[in-house]
């Protein structure tokens, strides 16, 4: 139990885990993974190997420290990072562990500045945090395991069909190997595939949107195929070049809390860039099949027509809505850009708009619809990767 002298002492320290935080982290990991390499069983090695894994960590930390009177304040970071956690099939017995090396961490960097003081608080105040963690995911995995069709951690799927979207996003139609049909998920979740690929010494694992309105019997994930050099195109190569259709490969429970508000029938907007447009499909088709008189948008962007996904799927569900206005657009032309002046022509600011894409992108999207006067709670956003803030919007 934290002290009140100790909440201090944390708080106080809040300063310099701002300066050092991402160099304790990456000194975190490297100990981490030398003394448990078992872990890397379950860690995305490609945001390891991008410092991004690092950075939200660090980030993490310090939101930890600045609210550790009242955590209720990041208790909405907590859930975002304990959907991810789930879906990596995370367990209580793994949070000491990270204590320990977190602490050695902090400890390797500040040196004599980290004084036993500093530590012991550090040590209570990681509890707490941990606790609240393990308490969060273990509603998640009994709800997971509990509702119909419902399990935890990973189990086999079958590759029943494999479908090319564009120039580099291949569709995936996966069913249960037990013959089971799949859990209802919410429009915009994610699962986790996770593979043991050749010459590889540890299985890897990636996070993948549900691109389709929810199914009985299967999922549909759309993977891009990455750069052959490219860190994250390990598995994305894999599954584009060596999974075919009978494969099977290892799923985890539908995760995440970008969700369409399906009960919702004012306008929405889906905005989108590139690889982006996987939980948007999820969305847009949940509107056209359950309120397809729902006032909506669907606004895509891609680098040129051999890019862009999903036109045929877009065009059908739109026949069949009463009021609904879409468009892509390509960078490689002139006035190719969801600006603001599109924005201003499409999108209703007193309805929702759910934004997904490239960083760069999200945040000019994001940045624009604020500027026109949309209020932050109508405007809903996610990026691939580890939790981190957005910096520019």
């Amino acid at each position: 139990m934290l002290t009140a002298e100790q909440r201090k002492i944390v708080k106080s320290t809040a300063p310099v885990l701002e300066e050092h935080g991402t160099t304790i982290t990456k000194v975190f990991y490297r100990n981490l993974f030398e003394a448990h390499p078992e872990l890397l069983h379950i860690f995305n090695h490609a945001n390891q190997a991008k410092g991004r894994q690092q950075t939200a960590l660090a980030n993490a930390v310090y939101a930890a420290a600045v609210h550790i009177d009242n955590l209720e304040n990041i208790l909405p970071a907590v859930v975002q990072i304990a959907h991810k956690h789930v879906s990596l099939g995370i367990k209580p017995e793994h949070y000491p562990i990270v204590g320990e090396h977190l602490l050695r961490a902090i400890k390797e960097v500040l040196g004599g500045a980290a004084t036993a003081e500093i530590l012991d608080a550090w040590k209570e105040a990681y509890g707490v945090i941990a606790d609240a963690f393990i308490g969060v995911e273990a509603k998640m995995y009994q709800e997971a395991g509990e509702q119909e069709n419902g399990w935890n951690f990973f189990k086999p799927f079958t590759v029943v069909r494999k479908v090319k979207e564009s120039e580099n996003i291949m569709s995936f139609y996966l069913k249960s190997a037990d013959g089971l049909n799949v859990p209802v998920y919410q429009p915009g979740q994610y699962i986790s595939v996770r593979v043991k690929i050749a010459g590889e010494k540890y299985m890897m694992i990636r996070q993948y949107s549900l691109s389709q309105a929810p199914t009985q019997d299967k999922f549909r994930i759309s993977v891009k195929r990455e750069a052959d050099n490219d860190p994250n195109g390990v598995v994305s190569v894999y599954l584009h070049t060596q999974v075919n259709e009978g494969d099977t490969v290892e799923v985890s429970p539908p995760a995440g809390e970008f969700v369409l508000d399906t009960t919702n029938t004012t306008p929405v907007a889906f905005i989108s860039g590139g690889v982006g447009i996987t939980p948007m499909m999820s969305m847009f088709e949940t509107v056209a099949n359950l309120t397809p008189d729902r006032p909506t948008v669907f606004l895509y962007a891609a680098r040129n027509e051999a890019l862009a996904a999903f036109q045929r799927d877009i065009e059908e569900k739109a026949a069949g809505m009463s009021n609904v206005k879409y468009n892509t657009f390509y960078s490689s032309q002139p006035d190719g850009l969801i600006n603001r002046a599109v924005l201003e022509e499409y999108v209703d600011i007193t309805g929702d708009a759910y934004v997904c894409g490239p960083v760069s992108f999200m945040e000019s999207i994001i940045r624009e619809l604020r500027g026109m006067g949309m209020n932050d709670e109508r405007i809903h956003y996610e990026f691939f990767g580890p939790a981190m803030p957005l910096a520019n919007v």
